[in-house]
Parts: structure tokens; C-alpha cells; sequence
């Protein structure tokens, strides 16, 4: 098994892999205080052939033993995911999609499974980190690293990954999630707060980001797999000025429409 670890606030970050779901692609565990995440990464070997779409699948899993719980009832085993599972799914995704290769058209699938659920308020961002890391360490082409960290504003001051009891009191609630270059996506809410708060939040989530995209990095030269040969489908430049030609006054037109429907109508015959 081999862990990186550092501190943030008075708890340690913890990243470790080879001990669990080795048959996957890419598997790690996450530690923050009580709680323990797990994500793995798997992708076919072969593409999927006729599609123009990149087909990956995000699922995140809160299981109730995670809570100490079993569920209550004559049934015991757990149903399809909840509201919640569903929304956090689409939060991992939406930073990751981005980050592999053009071109790749393998079936993967990134499922990320709360294993132990403390005070910390932090399974739904530490999926993101694992997601990353998993596609990093195995064989699969990924662009990354990418992390997520919660930021909240509590009396005035930011802190890093609040957690619940915090949570309550906070008037900001950012999640922020990027690479060592750019932020990739800020959700959130917020009371009043000015634009040099917000910067100034981000700012300090993107510091945080460095760190923990500097973790996936070491573990990758570690354990890392050989990663898998992409060929990038190139289109003619003849074809695409043509259907820059064709298409791109139609659609600035068809844009301008303000009823919703008829914009519709308008770009799909532009399709056609």
C-alpha cells in the first residue's frame, strides 16, 4: 500500500492506494479525519464505435453504514440513489468530463463509494480529488490532476473544508474545483459578498487545489500505470471551413431568437 498525506487545518489529508478494489483500473481511498471515501476508475479496452460523444459515467454512492446506520423497515437493502447521490454524481463529472483527450471513446466509469461519513462536510468534494486520482495512477488517458475544496466565510474569515458544525453559521459556501493553471467550476451560495470576497475565496480554494493536485502527482510517479495510446481523429481543414461556412450564420441567427421553442426549431434545422 503507499499514502501521501499532508495537513490542512487540524486534520490530515490522506490519499492511499493498493489495498482496496485493485482489480480496478485505478483505485484509491481518501481520509480527512472520520471520513473515508473511496473511488475507482475503470475504462473498456475497446472503443465504443459510431458515437460523437465521450461516453463517461460518474456515480457517487452514500451508503448508510457509512453512517453507523442500517436502513429501517422490512427491507434491508438499499434502493437507487437518492437526490442528493444524483447531484453530487453531476458535481464530480462536471470538472472531470474535460479533462480527457479528444479522441477517446472507451466506456469509463469513475464511481465514488462513502465508506466512513464523520463531522468533516467533505465526501462530496473529496470525490472529485479521488475521481482525478484514480484516472491518474491508472493506465487510462486523463489530462489531470483536478481537485475540489469547500470554502466557507465564518465571522469574516475563509476557512478551508468546514466542517458541519461550521456549516451552520457560514455565509458562504463555495466548492471550487481546477488544476494548477485555471479554476474549472465555483457552485456555491453565498449572502451578500463583494467581488474582491469572492476573488479573494477562490484565491484561496485555488492554493489548496496546488496541494492536492501536487499529492495526485507524487502518487502517479509512485504507482502510476503506462497510459494507454490515444489517436485523435483530425478533420480536414477543407471540411471544417465549409461547415464554418455554412452553418455559422445560421446559427448566430438562430440564437438571437428570443422565444425559447422557436430558437430550438431554428438550430435544429441549422443541424440539417
Amino acid at each position: 500500500m503507499t499514502s501521501i498525506e499532508i495537513p490542512i487545518r487540524d486534520k490530515s489529508f490522506v490519499i492511499e492506494t493498493g489495498k482496496m478494489a485493485r482489480q480496478a483500473d485505478g483505485s484509491t481511498v481518501l481520509k480527512y479525519g472520520d471520513t473515508f471515501v473511496l473511488a475507482t476508475a475503470v475504462a473498456s479496452k475497446t472503443e465504443r464505435v459510431g458515437i460523437d460523444f465521450f461516453p463517461l459515467t460518474i456515480d457517487y454512492l452514500e451508503k448508510t453504514y457509512s453512517a453507523g446506520k442500517i436502513p429501517g423497515g422490512f427491507f434491508k437493502r438499499e434502493g437507487r440513489q437518492s437526490e442528493k447521490e444524483t447531484l453530487t454524481s453531476r458535481l464530480i463529472d462536471r470538472p472531470i468530463r474535460p479533462m480527457f483527450p479528444k479522441g477517446f471513446k472507451c466506456e469509463t466509469q469513475g464511481i465514488v463509494m462513502v465508506l466512513s461519513f464523520g463531522d468533516e462536510n467533505t465526501s462530496d468534494i473529496m470525490g472529485i480529488t479521488g475521481v482525478s486520482t484514480s484516472m491518474m495512477i491508472s493506465d487510462i488517458p486523463f489530462n489531470g490532476p483536478i481537485s475540489g475544496v469547500r470554502v466557507g466565510r465564518l465571522n469574516g474569515e475563509f476557512i478551508i473544508f468546514p466542517d458541519l458544525d461550521e456549516s451552520e453559521d457560514i455565509d458562504m459556501d463555495l466548492i471550487v474545483a481546477g488544476t494548477d493553471d485555471a479554476v474549472m467550476m465555483v457552485e456555491g451560495m453565498a449572502g451578500e459578498a463583494s467581488e474582491s470576497d469572492f476573488l479573494e475565496a477562490i484565491d484561496l480554494a485555488h492554493e489548496q487545489i496546488k496541494k492536492l493536485n501536487a499529492m495526485q502527482r507524487e502518487l502517479r510517479d509512485k504507482v502510476g500505470k503506462p497510459k494507454r495510446e490515444v489517436v485523435d481523429v483530425a478533420i480536414d481543414d477543407g471540411i471544417r471551413a465549409k461547415v464554418d461556412e455554412l452553418a455559422t450564420p445560421k446559427i448566430t441567427e438562430a440564437i438571437k431568437i428570443a422565444d425559447k421553442l422557436q430558437r430550438e426549431d431554428a438550430v435544429s434545422y441549422t443541424h440539417l
